[in-house]
């Protein structure tokens, strides 16, 4: 219980660091430290894929992604507009609204207890992720395998250059 309120207290700590940086890197670094926190969670939940899936995709090659668009951007507070008064008050208010319906759709939830009886270790591995995946769902994972294919053959076809073209 100690780690589940020192991972969600340090990702909510990061989560507003992401929204209240100055710097776009120092965003994109505490997103970071988000994404690891999240997978933490996952790692208590027993979801190891979900955990490992989310430190390599989101905090590694999104990230990376991210961090190279900002710096290619060179963005600093010289180059950024004034914003208006109108328009902060407007995002306050918006977020204001969201907060308040937030609290009003979980108002009357109640979190199920833990049952030890019915409890199963295994539910979040990557062996039953895998059984299910290429059991019930085999005609969706190869249909979207044909369509990853099929934008992959286009690529090449478009970034092809004929015989005899010139490029700028």
């Amino acid at each position: 219980m100690s780690l589940f309120l020192f991972l969600s207290f340090v990702a909510l700590l990061s989560a507003l660091g992401v929204v209240l940086a100055k710097n776009p890197v120092h965003s994109v670094l505490f997103l970071i430290l988000t994404f690891f926190t999240l997978s933490g969670h996952y790692l208590l939940l027993n979801a190891q894929f979900l955990a490992a899936v989310n430190i390599i995709v989101y905090a590694g090659a999104i990230m990376v992604l991210f961090l190279f668009v900002i710096m290619f951007l060179n963005l600093n507070e010289d180059t950024e507009p004034h914003k208006p008064a109108l328009a902060k008050f407007a995002a306050a208010i918006a977020g204001g609204s969201l907060l308040l319906i937030l609290v009003a759709a979980m108002r009357n939830v109640s979190p199920a207890g833990y049952d030890p009886a019915s409890f199963d270790s295994q539910i979040g591995m990557v062996d039953k992720l895998g059984l299910v995946l290429f059991r019930e769902y085999a005609l969706p994972f190869e249909l979207a395998s044909v369509l990853l294919l099929a934008a992959m053959v286009g690529s090449v076809m478009l970034g092809k250059r004929e015989t005899g073209e010139r490029n700028f």
